[in-house]
């Protein structure tokens, strides 16, 4: 528990950041930049790493080259591979936080239940479960991938093995020799998969769609590469600007010419051909729809792991569970010993939205009710003085995130220069026309993409099918739209003088009294 927890009981800061993964940690550290220490960040856990804390499957790794998915203010010289594995990240944020000096505005063990906006005060009552607080400004960072989504299987409640999702894995429970269904062929499965696949007697792998899988070409990076990198960080650099340039040039094939993508569908066939020789397993696990339409997914070792002897392919979802049996929806039944999910998270319905209370008294959840749309991916209208990181379309479909978080970080520091700038009591709070106008060009340009145009049913589409996730465009495009707050996009509110409130409170009263 962090220092904090014996000061007094209602603490005001001029910053309340909600996360502590890539955009909680981010954010604190330009804050600081910025010269802004009274904020705090609230995390529900007990250590930092947001989905890399809670993400310990094996096999977990990331599917962007290491010297990417790092921060450009702290480069790290040595990354012990190309794809660096879970372990590898967490302690990467763990040394953020400590290079930072960030453990001290660090509230652990502190979920946020509501969040209030008061707009008398002009700031945010937040309850969080070590107590309340107060906070001028509130920066939501707990990320689209935080919340697990489980399926509403009939009969699971009565399964009478082990059931967990990938996001949640239970360390304690040993999968050799047992018998094991796997649920789902997403961006963890693929890693699950081969992982798992020596140490079970029998592997049962549930597959609604297939993927598209690409080699990973993962190695490991040599001493001589890392003491360059260290002797000489511009080489660190250049390593960055190269693996972001080729992935900035390929970016036009998905929002643009999504035709120019069936060359890479054929690399992907090939990959599958090389290791599954079994011509009904490899129908089985070709896709129907453009590659790129769902996340290319990254593995050498996926489909050898398909091709054993000890693995079956169901090539449809998990429909029931009968006592130890599990049925897909073709009918396929197979008695197992423990369920693992690996189907994903509440991305388009994420659940802090149920705990913001915004200035109509209304929750985001209400107020996104019709999908998710947000200024530039940070601001809501009727959200006074709260921004998200990795809001609504800023995702990306071949890129690092951590480029996107930190435009949207430029962003939130121009929105408190701002804020200074007013002077006195002031809050920011986004037109609705400038959050329609947003979303429409948004939205425009999302039409000729492939993760509309593909033919697929993917996470990135919200209920209604529309794209709310990912960003239609370049990551140095969003950068441009995000390095400045546009103050006519925004209604500057004040406190009500007292005299105001009181008169509009009597004409009011008179107005109830005459009906």
């Amino acid at each position: 528990m962090a220092e904090h927890e014996h000061e007094q009981e209602h603490q005001h800061v001029r910053v309340a950041v909600v996360g502590s993964g890539f955009g909680g940690l981010g954010a604190a550290v330009r804050l600081r930049r910025e010269g802004i220490t009274d904020f705090v960040v609230l995390e529900r856990a007990g250590s930092v790493g947001g989905t890399w804390r809670d993400n310990s499957y094996p096999g977990c790794a990331c599917d962007v080259p290491s010297h990417l998915y790092s921060f450009s203010f702290a480069p790290n010289p040595d990354w012990p591979r190309s794809f660096s594995g879970q372990e590898h990240i967490r302690a990467y944020l763990e040394h953020v936080t400590d290079v930072f000096g960030l453990r001290p505005h660090i509230r652990f063990d502190s979920e946020v239940k509501r969040m209030t906006w008061d707009g008398e005060r002009l700031r945010w009552e937040i309850e969080t479960s070590s107590g309340n607080l107060s906070a001028d400004v509130v920066v939501s960072a707990t990320g689209p991938l935080s919340e697990p989504r489980l399926p509403d299987i009939p009969g699971l409640d009565t399964f009478p093995g082990k059931v967990f999702h990938s996001a949640r894995w239970d360390h304690d429970y040993d999968l050799r020799g047992k018998r094991v269904a796997m649920v789902g062929t997403g961006a963890s499965a693929i890693q699950i998969v081969p992982a798992v696949q020596p140490l079970v007697s029998r592997l049962t792998l549930f597959q609604r769609t297939p993927a598209w899988v690409l080699p990973r070409v993962d190695r490991p990076i040599s001493g001589a590469e890392r003491a360059l990198h260290r002797t000489l960080p511009f080489t660190t650099k250049l390593r960055r600007g190269l693996l972001w340039g080729v992935r900035e040039l390929q970016v036009q094939a998905f929002t643009k010419h999504p035709g120019e993508l069936g060359f890479v569908e054929q690399l992907a066939k090939r990959n599958m051909g090389r290791a599954v020789k079994d011509p009904a397993l490899r129908a089985k696990l070709t896709p129907d729809y453009r590659i790129g339409c769902k996340r290319i997914l990254l593995s050498s070792t996926y489909y050898p792991a398909l091709a054993r002897p000890n693995v079956d392919v169901v090539a449809s979802g998990l429909s029931e569970v009968r006592g130890s049996t599990v049925i897909g929806a073709d009918g396929t039944e197979a008695e197992v010993d423990a369920i693992v999910f690996g189907t994903g998270f509440h991305v388009t319905d994420m659940p802090i939205a149920e705990r913001v209370v915004g200035a109509e008294g209304r929750t985001l959840a209400e107020s996104w009710a019709g999908g998710m749309q947000a200024l530039r991916g940070a601001a809501a209208a009727g959200f006074p003085n709260w921004m998200t990181v990795i809001g609504p379309n800023t995702g990306l479909g071949n890129s690092s995130m951590i480029l996107m978080i930190e435009s949207q970080l430029n962003y939130l520091a121009d929105y408190l220069r701002q804020l200074d700038v007013l002077g006195g009591r002031a809050a920011l709070d986004a037109r609705p026309s400038a959050v329609r106008a947003w979303n429409h060009r948004v939205q425009e340009r999302m039409k000729r993409t492939v993760w509309n145009t593909g033919g697929c049913t993917s996470w990135y589409l919200d209920a209604s099918g529309r794209n709310t996730t990912i960003w239609p465009g370049t990551t140095s495009e969003f950068r441009r739209e995000t390095r400045r707050v546009d103050l006519a996009e925004y209604a500057v509110l004040r406190p009500v003088p007292a005299a105001a409130k009181a008169g509009r409170e009597d004409a009011q009263e008179n107005a109830e009294v005459t009906a």
